[in-house]
């Protein structure tokens, strides 16, 4: 007898605890049909990147001296700098450069210690592929430079939530040229230059 109440009583436990899960599930979902849908229509609508987004690397050749800095801070060796030494100039004349973007971890390191800048980050985040071996780019693939989001004709280009304007959160609403949040590096850089001038005057 017992045995029969202790086994009632961990079913009512477990009903309640059941009841209490779904009445959580159902209050997220209600909460959630308040909200206006921020849905992104991809491929025919994108997200602009961030400013300072870290997509493809973009490798310049002629800027390249083969120094292998890139090589030496990446954490996993990635970038395959071939090069021949000229003995008449003392110098390294660059024949090859490649970074698999099977590997890569996007961190961006080689981009920051690259003494001549001859790599860059784009905005470039569509290369996939069907073959693992076509994401190895050599020299020519990385000097090609991808569509901005803001400037392809076939795609609408919109906002990220955190580059909207305060209280908006529907990015097709938005006006073409409308300030977003908050300033952009080179206003604050204005704002504080006009402040030293007023200093000083």
């Amino acid at each position: 007898m017992l045995k029969f109440i202790k086994q009632v009583g961990d079913y009512a436990k477990e009903t309640v605890q059941a009841a209490r899960y779904i009445g959580q599930g159902i209050s997220v979902t209600f909460d959630h049909m308040q909200r206006r849908p921020i849905t992104v229509q991809y491929p025919y609508e994108k997200l602009i990147p961030s400013e300072r987004y870290r997509g493809r690397i973009h490798f310049e050749f002629d800027k390249c001296i083969s120094c292998e800095v890139c090589v030496r801070v990446c954490p996993i060796n990635l970038p395959v700098v071939d090069y021949e030494f000229d003995k008449a100039t003392k110098k390294k004349n660059l024949k090859h450069y490649s970074i698999d973007f099977g590997v890569c971890i996007f961190c961006a390191n080689c981009i920051e210690y690259c003494p001549t800048n001859c790599l860059s980050a784009t905005e470039e985040y569509e290369i996939s592929t069907y073959d693992r071996h076509e994401l190895n780019y050599d020299n020519v693939a990385l000097g090609r430079l991808p569509y901005k989001v803001t400037q392809d004709p076939m795609v609408t280009p919109l906002r990220e939530l955190a580059y909207l304007p305060k209280g908006v959160m529907d990015p097709h609403d938005l006006p073409a040229g409308s300030q977003r949040a908050g300033m952009r590096p080179e206003e604050i850089l204005e704002q504080m230059q006009s402040k030293e001038e007023d200093v000083k005057s």
